[in-house]
């Protein structure tokens, strides 16, 4: 329970952090664990500041592509973990592919996020498996003119090398957690130090790192400050939050639903943290009826975009609001003007990845 000492602090500490203040480890703590009605909405409007000074009231719109729902993996919270025999999957061919990221360049979104599970047909194939795996990110850069980000798993770093040559702008490869006995029970038999290097090498290749954590699978206060302590050492260039949705098939189907709460505090407290970086605001876990308390907590990306018409999934809900178009350019644009914001430009989205 917070004491009114602690209340007292808290004004102090925000403008500290709106002025570009740096935050220590007690610091991060204390704004993740706010609680009470006043001070989270306080924290909220400082993150909203923050992010207009940085970045006006332009938003990015990510397309989501996700191509391959085969993986050889048993995470634990995934609903696409290869012990899921319940789970109808799909592979989109080149063709399949190449069609919905056309369509989701022509509604306006500034780059193409193109998702696998770690497809144990494409690792089994080696050298050519990734060899095709690059071609589609180059063809589909060139038939969108737009950047594309690749959410592949932990790939060898010579295909790091062919994904990097074929122009992929971001690489994204989320740990979940920083905190090892956490990952150990997530992701049963991958290794995190070699997560961790792949994003390192990534960034050496001269892509941009997304890094990510899950909230809502058992994780305390203090794993949630490693986590932000981490992704200010990796330098990630993008940082993101989700809520863990139950999923059938997973041993961690009877798991509480967390509330959503938990990840809009993590977002505001990032924008602190992360004045500058790209943060997102998914419709992954609540659709478009949570899009806005996102933005209100200070994301300035919007992922998951999905045409309808395509057979193609999400993550957290993998079906939630595609088929019947409400992870479109249109649905979004009321929302964000209720925000008081407005979609960037495509030259705005450039110029920030050039920066």
């Amino acid at each position: 329970m917070q004491t009114e000492p602690a209340v007292l602090y808290l004004p102090e500490l925000l403008n500290h952090l709106a002025g570009g203040g740096k935050a220590d480890r007690n610091q991060i703590k204390f704004l993740l664990s706010l609680s009470h009605d006043e001070e989270i909405e306080r924290l909220f409007k400082t993150a909203r500041e923050v992010r207009r000074k940085h970045f006006g009231d332009r938003v990015f719109l990510y397309g989501f592509l996700y191509f391959s729902t085969f993986c050889r993996n048993n995470c634990r919270f995934c609903q696409y973990r290869q012990a899921n025999h319940a789970l109808s999957r799909y592979r989109k061919n080149e063709s399949e592919i190449l069609a919905a990221a056309r369509e989701m360049a022509d509604t306006g979104v500034h780059l193409i996020d193109l998702t696998m599970g770690e497809d144990p047909e494409l690792f089994a194939d080696g050298d050519r498996g990734f060899e095709r795996l690059a071609d589609i990110c180059r063809k589909v850069q060139q038939e969108t003119g737009l950047p594309v980000m690749i959410s592949p798993g932990v790939m060898p770093d010579h295909a790091l090398k062919m994904l990097a040559d074929a122009g992929v702008t971001w690489y994204a490869c989320y740990q979940e957690t920083h905190t090892r006995s956490l990952y150990n029970r997530l992701r049963p038999g991958q290794d995190f130090d070699e997560r961790m290097l792949r994003k390192r090498t990534a960034r050496k290749l001269g892509m941009l790192i997304e890094e990510g954590l899950l909230t809502g699978v058992g994780e305390s206060v203090d794993d949630l400050a490693t986590s932000m302590e981490m992704m200010a050492d990796l330098d990630a260039h993008q940082v993101r939050v989700m809520t863990f949705v139950p999923q059938k098939g997973t041993p961690m189907v009877d798991v509480p639903p967390s509330e959503n709460l938990k990840e809009l505090i993590i977002i505001a407290v990032m924008r602190l943290l992360f004045p500058d970086r790209l943060i997102p605001a998914s419709l992954d876990v609540d659709g478009l009826d949570g899009l806005k308390a996102r933005l209100d907590a200070g994301a300035n990306v919007i992922t998951s975009i999905v045409p309808p018409q395509k057979g193609l999934a999400g993550v957290a809900h993998n079906s939630l609001d595609i088929e019947d178009a409400r992870r479109t350019h249109d649905s979004i644009v009321p929302i964000l003007t209720s925000c008081g914001l407005t979609v960037a430009e495509v030259g705005e989205y450039r110029s920030w990845i050039e920066k």
